[in-house]
């Protein structure tokens, strides 16, 4: 099984890659003679970055003997692609190839141009006789139409052992617009030798090279209701941790510094091998790192800041070498914590973000401005008096700085949402202690996982937010996701909850519902 590649191979990876995603026009006579014994689309469809005039679409083949899944199995394999308005493509509006490169696990990612705006779409892929699944997709608004609604399911967390993806069929059931990923689509840990109250186990080690990061991938990829609803609508996504390793901060891991850079390489690698991403993505360094956060704009009803909060984070404070967690900190014995130049951004996409925040403050013409990141912005004063140190309590100054910021030029309607904290948790977000008022700024949606463990109690989560005025609700108990519903004067949440993670045909509920008037920052339960 493959390392990461070496430096002398990164050039001309990215250049094939670039090359592989272009939409090449296939003539409606062009078939392939050949034909294959197995389904290589087992990992299914995905579709991705919408835009006014074109989505990503993603596939990934796989051979027909499974343990020859995360090797480069064969040469460079033609895969032929169609678009159309109708499920069955009797209306096809785009065909083409693509090019499968083993050095990128044959994934494909085609960037599809010419669509028309604000329109539903179908599309599949073919390999010699086989087709793949069918996916849905749709592009976004114009960018100066003022769309009437989105409906958006924001979701993180999904760990295998702890929980079936019910989640997800009922969120393909919601039938969103736009699907926002915050993080940890997979988690790197073996099952745990105590394997009761699991829902199904898997026999994976900790991924040591590129290899075990794809056999992971492909794992949580064969869920059948994960792929039905990468298939159902397109998705935007980002990373957290367990892409990589746990509570990884920057260039900060576990292990020789050599290794451990070469395995944050690898796993880099397979995140963009299945994900929906354009070949923009990837640095002119090529795996060196990736172009994680973006914008993306439906109209002039929302605009998307999607941020990365691991790749160029400051080391957490006061973390004991070594550690496998992060853990938490008490400000009085770690005046780390308050340095005035830690970063939870880096300063270079601090400055991305304020540029893009003071842009949809000039213009207004941005209804809904949403930062989607990846864990809870609002402080959490706990009783115990520590702090997390992974998460935005840990950068207290970088916080600082972006609420300040946000303060002194506030876009039309600011909504943040987050994940990685495994609980639902609803707050208004206030200005800073200098701000000199106890304003509300914007509005937070903390979403629970999709089925991983909360890994604290409820009793806790009611302390908490007994301590913070701002925090509306607090929920540790439920597994699932957010529904959002946005139109030009209104935002409304559903808490979605499963009933029980442990089923695979659980059913859903809402767990509460709250709204967010233009104009007035600060969540109201409805």
């Amino acid at each position: 099984m493959p390392m990461p590649m070496v430096a002398t191979d990164r050039r001309r990876l990215l250049r094939q890659a670039a090359s592989a995603a272009m939409a090449t026009q296939l003539p409606r006579w062009a078939w392939c003679q050949q034909r294959l014994r197995h389904n290589p689309f087992g990992l299914g469809v995905a579709s991705g970055e919408p835009l006014a005039e074109g989505v990503v679409l993603w596939t990934r083949l796989l051979p027909e003997n499974l343990a020859d899944a995360g090797a480069p199995w064969a040469g460079p394999l033609t895969v032929r692609w169609e678009i159309a308005d109708d499920a069955q493509f009797r209306r096809i509006v785009q065909r083409g190839t693509a090019t499968a490169l083993p050095e990128l696990a044959h994934s494909v990612h085609v960037e599809v141009r010419g669509l028309q705006p604000a329109r539903w779409y179908h599309y599949r892929f073919m390999l010699d006789n086989v087709a793949s699944a069918t996916g849905r997709t749709r592009t976004a608004p114009a960018p100066d139409t003022l769309e009437q609604r989105l409906r958006l399911v924001y979701a993180s967390c999904q760990r295998w052992e702890n929980g079936f993806y019910a989640a997800w069929r009922h969120a393909c059931a919601d039938q969103p617009d736009l699907v926002l990923f915050l993080g940890d689509y997979i988690y790197e840990n073996p099952t745990p030798k105590d394997q009761s109250g699991l829902a199904r186990v898997h026999g994976l080690h900790l991924p040591r090279r590129l290899a075990d990061y794809r056999e992971r991938y492909a794992l949580y990829k064969s869920d059948p209701d994960l792929q039905a609803a990468h298939a159902c609508a397109p998705w935007v996504v980002t990373w957290d941790d367990h892409e990589v390793q746990n509570d990884y901060a920057g260039s900060h891991g576990l292990g020789d510094a050599a290794e451990w850079l070469l395995l944050r390489t690898a796993a880099w690698q397979a995140f963009y091998e299945h994900m929906p991403l354009r070949a923009a993505a990837l640095e002119p360094s090529a795996f060196q790192g990736l172009q994680i956060y973006r914008r993306l704009a439906w109209g002039r009803l929302a605009r998307l800041h999607v941020l990365d909060t691991r790749q160029y984070r400051d080391l957490q404070a006061c973390r004991v070498p070594g550690s496998r967690s992060a853990g938490a900190v008490r400000p009085a014995t770690c005046p780390e914590l308050a340095a005035p130049q830690r970063s939870f951004l880096g300063r270079q996409q601090e400055d991305w973000l304020q540029a893009g925040l003071e842009q949809d403050a000039h213009m207004q013409s941005t209804r809904w401005s949403v930062l989607a990141q990846q864990t809870l912005l609002s402080p959490r004063h706990y009783p115990s008096g520590q702090q997390s140190a992974d998460s935005w309590d840990g950068y207290p100054a970088a916080r600082e700085r972006l609420l300040s910021r946000l303060a002194e030029r506030p876009p039309r309607n600011t909504v943040v949402l987050g994940g990685d904290i495994h609980q639902n948790y609803v707050c208004n977000v206030m200005a800073p202690p200098n701000d000199g008022a106890a304003r509300i700024l914007a509005s937070e949606f903390c979403g629970t996982s999709i089925s991983s463990r909360a890994g604290t109690t409820q009793d806790k989560a009611d302390a908490i937010r007994r301590s913070n005025p701002h925090v509306l609700l607090a929920r540790s108990e439920e597994r699932g996701y957010g529904l959002c519903d946005i139109t030009p004067t209104q935002w409304t949440t559903q808490l979605r909850a499963i009933r029980d993670p442990l089923d695979a045909g659980s059913d859903a509920y809402t767990l509460a519902r709250f709204v967010v008037q233009d104009g007035h920052p600060g969540p109201q339960p409805a």
